[in-house]
């Protein structure tokens, strides 16, 4: 974590979001089409809806957690 400290942490929560919604959407897809017999159309739909959102919602809170994560100070030292 302390490498991470300063740094913007909404791409690290973009990439934790679209992971997350990759496979929760395709889990879902999977359970829309097999067992309710939905149409194709719309489980894509549900599967983009659920990754676009879970990245956009992994960016924001990154972002949030930005601020509460500043830098370190640097010690000073003769070494």
């Amino acid at each position: 974590m302390k490498k991470l400290r300063g740094r913007n942490l909404a791409h690290p929560g973009c990439l934790i979001g679209v992971t997350l919604g990759l496979g929760v959407g395709i889990a879902l897809a999977g359970v829309l089409a097999s067992v309710f017999n939905v149409a194709l159309n719309s489980v894509l739909l549900v599967w983009l809806a659920l990754t676009v959102g879970l990245g956009v919602a992994g960016w924001i809170v990154g972002d949030r957690l930005s601020a509460k994560f500043p830098a370190l100070e640097e010690e000073a030292g003769d070494g």
